[in-house]
């Protein structure tokens, strides 16, 4: 091993700063613990970045820790679209200032509510459920598709383990009680 480079599993190590994790690797003590392992790999994949609503800081915008995976904040008010902004074949996104919404040439798709909330977000899903979602890229595992930016492509090809690690920490994270609108489908 070479100084100032530590290698765990795949977690890559520049003095203290991460450089990199590739899938499957986290610390030992997360992989004993499945709500540890979920919380791990909720971090390290990015579910914050779109689930959790931002506040903007000086330093840039930074996760709601009171809005935990929560989704976009229902009764929020999107921001204009310009006109004529995603011309055919090109590829184009924005957001809200929270970061919960996202629009593009699907249309608008907001970030679910990841919480354990039983009326409005993910309380009363099966882990079964769960894992077909993100394997088969449909909402609730049968109707209809989950909308870009989520990536349920690539979460959909983590192992059982993990993703049933990820279903046990969103439920024992805090629950909130938050509708998250339907997709728009595009107007232009």
């Amino acid at each position: 091993m070479r100084a100032g480079v530590t290698v765990c599993g795949r977690v890559l190590m520049a003095g203290a700063v991460l450089v990199g994790v590739l899938p499957g690797c986290a610390p030992r003590s997360t992989q004993q613990n499945p709500v540890e392992r979920g919380k791990y790999l909720v971090m390290v994949g990015g579910c914050n970045d779109c689930h959790t609503p931002k506040i903007m800081t000086p330093a840039g915008p930074v996760p709601d820790t009171t809005r935990l995976l929560a989704g976009y904040t229902a009764g929020s008010r999107l921001p204009e679209i310009p006109k004529g902004i995603f011309e055919p074949g090109k590829w184009l996104g924005l957001t809200n200032g929270d970061m919960t919404a996202w629009a593009g040439p699907w249309g608008v798709s907001f970030a679910s509510n990841l919480t354990p909330d039983l009326q409005t977000g993910t309380g009363g899903w099966p882990e079964e459920m769960f894992i077909k979602t993100l394997r088969g890229g449909k909402f609730m595992g049968m109707s209809r598709d989950i909308l870009p930016p989520m990536p349920w492509q690539t979460i959909g090809q983590m192992t059982d383990e993990d993703l049933k690690a990820v279903f046990t920490y969103l439920k024992s994270i805090t629950p909130i009680h938050n509708a998250v609108p339907a997709p728009l489908p595009p107007t232009q």
